[in-house]
């Protein structure tokens, strides 16, 4: 085998490898922004932080879920400014994937464009008269 050839099977794999490597690790997220109010077991605290095991707000349709992070809900804080895409793509899908959940992964992709629409909602209510 050449040098090129070995050069060039090197490189194939490891463009092959870099997609399966995260680029955050959502547990260890989760675990430092969300696990003292959800708990690291995803079941929450009754009647103050609602479980994320097991419910259908975290397995339902995952633009619901990334707007509700990004820019918090009845006492849970705003994400927007704290997390950038891909670390909120991470936690959002360790979220919809442990615990038995059964949620779609959700691509940073999907975080950003669900940030560009809470910016113009945000902007829009703010051009209403009052």
């Amino acid at each position: 085998m050449t040098f090129a050839y070995r050069l060039a099977a090197l490189s194939l794999v490891a463009g092959l490898a870099a997609p399966a490597i995260a680029s955050a690790d959502g547990k260890s997220l989760f675990n430092d922004n969300c696990s003292a109010c959800h708990q690291v077991t995803g079941k929450g605290v009754k009647g103050a932080f609602p479980a994320l095991a097991g419910s259908p707000f975290v397995q339902g349709p995952p633009q619901v879920l990334t707007t509700t992070v990004l820019n918090g809900r009845a006492g849970m804080p705003a994400f927007k400014d704290d997390l950038n895409d891909a670390d909120l793509s991470a936690i959002l899908t360790y979220v919809r994937t442990s615990w038995g959940n059964k949620g779609a992964a959700v691509q940073p992709a999907d975080v950003a464009k669900a940030r560009v629409a809470a910016k113009a909602a945000a902007k829009a209510r703010g051009l209403q008269a009052h």
